[in-house]
């Protein structure tokens, strides 16, 4: 509604507002936009000043789409341009922003381009300025007096058809005269209307009763219900500004005095410091006896008055000051013993300012019980605040104690719906129906309930698994991220958990060794019955598995029960005449003791190490490799020679091998095997000889390839295979761009050089074929030739197809394919070159471990003796269903040594506490995993359905 004034008064009357002032349909509403340098768009309302509250928070919250306020803060002072220090000025600007940002308040302030409201304005411009988009914008709402306001009339709509249209708004100080101009960096503005003109402080009612009515709500953030605490911020100003803070204080509301601002900000905090007959003489001073009056009782209610200094020890920032001022109130007679210390930890939590806590609340002045922080850390939790987690975990609470059936029902029905597993879980839920009616639920394991990383580290007593689990998930979860920064916040994030538990592993290792080793097979129940080490080589963590205790560990595995001192000749020397074995040419592993074995323990141990069985497969490979080829080279028949059948049987070996790799598990170079078996077998198929040939051919170059496997053990050799590996990818995208410029000089130029080709293999031949080889040299003849075209121009005699337009087509074509794309190509290789040449190491030592993982598990005789295992195998399991003695890498069921959780605490501490010291960026992106993996991870039922989400695809071994 709005104030009409009515244009008629009789003569001699008196202007009576009941009388000449009618309500009437507001038709000033909808978008402002202040025209100038860099246009703001803000929203505005014309309002009545007797308008109740309700309407108005109404308007606010559902039409204009503003979150409730955390915070209010009610900025005040003067309402003229006046002079602040420019430290002072800057302090207050960055303090005040702060806290709106970091506790997501309302600001609330007259509205008008002066005074204090300029400098709260200014603030938030350049806080706009030097933010990204998703920090958010802080909500500034000016209420001002609609008749004060300068070029008001603009902001009329003349029809009702354009009532809440945008509304351009010129920012016209120059000329505003006694009224004031709005201020272009307020984001919202209500304007209250009296019918007067020219009056001001109509609106301070109506603003007192608004910032009441939204001080009384309730809201509920993270299961936690508060009211909205209000402050008033006070700077500079006159007999008014102390009109508003005496009202305040009487109302119970805190008010922050900016000392150093000028006139009564000054005077009040001059009064507040100074002590005994100093306070009196100053009293005595001011003129006014009503002014002094209000000045003792603002100064009397200490417990609502705050003063900010600057430079005062321990109160360096506005924010911090602001946030001091409410606990402060807080500490009244609404709230008493441990009320009052949950509302303020209740306040803090939803205003996510650990610091606060830390330094107010969680003192020695109240003793925390860890059950009376459930109910906040569940919130923190829901909110998204990883800070407070650790904070609570650091007060005692323990998860084993926090997590129940309970907890996790209520954090699952409290997770958003924009959330990136919210999505996954109804995924898992469609497919998963689990019946649980009626059954009891019993008490949570804490191994059970592997919850968020850090906790994790902290509680857990796999800290070593848990690091390396919370990395995998971190790095799966970027891969799902949308936004650049926070895809490279979590990769660092997983970086940082990574070396968490290379530290872990180092501190172990350096203290025992051979327990250390341990570490690394050691199933654990809480991850799925994995291993550390298979976590970290499903995470991809090179450095860990690049550490020196790890490879050390790998290279005890290598060599079996050998000794690692054994040389490589003389494994080959005793492999190749095995009765050597009976000397000392070769040593055994000291902590197996088996030099005072017989010999059959000797030929087992010798032919069952993984060295031993990789040296003689590579020697069955050569030899399968060489008698391939003789047969297909020189005896290659119509009817097989046994040469022939004998490879048929080798190949049978080998499938009856990859079937068994395949069954444990897929990778690289069990697909290229596959295929050289099915091309091998496409071989045997057609009915004439030389077809068959042709595709046996292909095959036996697939065979060669698989050597490249082989490789892998050099440690110069394994990483230029991962090198070829990506310049395929490299050279498959660069296909795109030279088909492009193939195609297109092709189809040129066989258009203008041939007439209507219709034979299709000669088309291709002119299009792709001949335009390919012209980018290594070999140029056609016909290109540049005579006479080819027969078709002539009647008057002229001249060919219609213009041949020399070929030569220039050859020449911008070799121009951009040899020079041009062909140099990128090489760019693209070289960049792929110093990317793994720079870890070159580390890919090594990574890629090691899968070679020695399949020799290690792999049947001792090589193809194709290696039929005797299989059926050894089919009888031991598959008849006598005997269970497997060969398992990955020796898994270690025990638990973990004793000494080794007080070198995770020590190696965790120092960190800990130095990760309290700020809270940057990376926590805000670790949020979303911190509190979400708790929902996912809480249950031994919900681990087994997480393996089908793609950040869980470990295996259960």
């Amino acid at each position: 509604m709005k104030r009409q004034v009515q244009e008629v008064l009789e003569e001699g009357t008196e202007w009576d507002p009941s009388r000449h002032i009618q309500e009437m349909p507001t038709d000033a509403f909808g978008d402002i936009r202040f025209t100038g340098l860099g246009q703001k768009t803000g929203k505005y309302v014309r309002v009545s000043s007797d308008t109740p509250p309700r309407v108005i928070y109404h308007l606010m919250t559902q039409h204009w789409g503003l979150d409730a306020p955390n915070l209010l803060i009610s900025v005040t002072g003067g309402a003229k341009n006046f002079v602040m220090k420019p430290r002072l000025k800057n302090i207050f600007r960055q303090g005040l922003v702060k806290v709106a940002q970091t506790t997501g308040a309302w600001i609330i302030t007259g509205g008008s381009h002066a005074g204090v409201m300029k400098q709260v304005g200014e603030a938030v411009r350049d806080f706009i300025l030097s933010c990204s988009h998703k920090e958010g914008d802080i909500v500034t709402i000016g209420i001002a007096t609609w008749g004060t306001v300068y070029n008001r009339e603009s902001l009329v709509c003349p029809m009702v058809s354009q009532a809440g249209q945008d509304r351009a708004y010129v920012l016209d100080e120059e000329n505003q005269g006694s009224l004031s101009c709005l201020d272009s960096n307020h984001s919202h503005f209500i304007l209250v209307d009296d019918g007067t003109h020219g009056r001001y402080g109509v609106e301070i009612p109506l603003r007192t009763r608004l910032e009441k009515f939204i001080s009384e709500q309730t809201k509920v953030k993270g299961g936690v219900a508060i009211k909205i605490p209000i402050v008033c911020v006070v700077l500079e100003g006159g007999p008014g500004t102390l009109d508003t803070i005496y009202n305040a204080i009487t109302n119970g509301t805190p008010c922050v005095i900016v000392e150093g601002s000028g006139r009564v900000a000054d005077v009040i905090a001059q009064v507040c410091w100074g002590l005994g007959s100093s306070r009196e003489e100053m009293l005595l001073l001011i003129a006014c006896p009503r002014i002094s009056l209000q000045i003792q009782d603002i100064v009397r209610s200490r417990q609502l008055l705050t003063v900010f200094r600057e430079g005062k020890c321990g109160q360096q920032d506005v924010d911090v000051a602001i946030l001091q001022a409410l606990f402060k109130a807080s500490r009244n007679q609404d709230h008493f013993g441990r009320e009052n210390w949950d509302h303020q930890l209740k306040l803090a939590v939803a205003w996510n300012r650990v610091d606060i806590a830390r330094s107010e609340i969680f003192t020695d002045d109240h003793d925390w019980k860890p059950s009376d922080l459930h109910p906040v850390m569940a919130a923190a939790l829901i909110s998204n605040k990883p800070e407070f987690v650790k904070l609570f975990l650091e007060q005692g609470v323990r998860l084993k104690d926090f997590v129940t059936w309970d907890t996790l029902v209520y954090l699952y029905d409290n997770l958003a719906p924009s959330c990136l597993f919210h999505s996954k879980l109804q995924k898992v839920l469609l497919e998963e129906r689990e019946h649980t009616a009626g059954s009891k639920m019993p008490r949570l394991q804490m191994h059970h309930c592997p919850c968020f990383p850090y906790p994790l580290l902290c509680q857990s007593q796999d800290c070593m698994a848990a690091a390396l689990a919370c990395s995998k998930i971190l790095k799966e979860l970027a891969k799902e991220e949308e936004d650049t920064d926070t895809t490279d916040d979590m990769l660092a994030l997983a970086e940082e958990y990574e070396h968490k538990a290379i530290g872990v592993f180092t501190d172990c290792y350096r203290k025992d060794e051979e327990r250390a080793q341990k570490l690394l097979t050691r199933v654990s129940e809480a991850w799925g019955k994995t291993t550390c080490l298979q976590l970290a080589l499903e995470a991809k963590n090179m450095n860990f598995v690049s550490h020196g205790g790890v490879q050390a560990f790998l290279t005890k595995v290598w060599w079996g029960k050998l000794s690692v001192d054994n040389g490589l000749w003389r494994v080959i020397t005793c492999m190749l005449f095995f009765p050597l074995l009976y000397t000392n040419l070769i040593t055994f592993s000291r902590e197996k003791r088996l030099q005072p074995m017989g010999c059959l323990a000797r030929l087992r141990a010798f032919f069952t190490a993984p060295i031993v069985i990789f040296l003689m497969n590579i020697l069955s490979y050569f030899t399968f490799l060489l008698l391939f080829a003789y047969v297909l080279m020189v005896d290659f028949q119509p009817m097989p020679s046994w040469r022939e059948y004998l490879i048929y049987f080798w190949l049978f070996s080998l499938v009856c091998e990859e079937t068994r790799q395949v069954w444990a598990g897929r990778d690289f170079w069990n697909k290229l095997d596959i295929c050289a078996i099915l091309v091998f077998i496409a071989g045997l198929i057609p009915s004439t000889l030389y077809p068959g040939r042709i595709i046996l051919s292909l095959a036996f170059i697939i065979f060669c390839l698989r050597l490249m496997h082989i490789f892998t053990v050099s440690k110069t050799l394994g990483p230029k295979i991962i090198i070829v590996k990506r310049m395929m990818k490299d050279v498959f995208f660069f296909l795109f761009l030279l088909a492009v410029w193939v195609v297109s000089f092709g189809v040129a130029k066989q258009a203008i050089l041939i007439h209507n080709e219709e034979r299709v293999e000669w088309l291709f031949r002119g299009v792709v074929y001949h335009s390919y080889l012209t980018i290594f040299g070999q140029i056609p003849s016909y290109i540049d030739g005579k006479g080819h075209c027969d078709k002539t121009n009647a008057d002229n005699k001249k060919p219609i197809f213009p041949e020399w337009l070929t030569v220039i087509l050859l020449c911008l074509y070799l121009l951009f394919t040899n020079i041009l794309l062909l140099n990128l190509l090489i760019a693209m290789f070289n960049y792929t070159f110093q990317q793994v040449q720079e870890h070159t190491d580390q890919i090594w030592k990574f890629q090691r471990h899968d070679l020695i993982e399949e020799y290690h598990g792999r049947p001792p005789a090589p193809p194709p003796l290696i039929l005797l295992n299989h059926l050894q195998l089919l009888v031991w399991r598959g008849l006598l269903r005997r269970p497997a003695s060969h398992h990955k890498l020796s898994e270690d069921q025990s638990p973990p040594p004793a000494p080794f959780p007080l070198l995770r605490a020590r190696y965790h501490a120092p960190r800990h506490k130095a990760g309290h010291a700020g809270c940057g960026p990376r926590v805000w992106h670790a949020q979303r995993c911190d509190s979400t993996t708790i929902l996912f991870l809480g249950q031994r039922r919900s681990w087994r359905r997480m393996k089908r989400l793609p950040f869980s695809r470990g295996r259960c071994t």
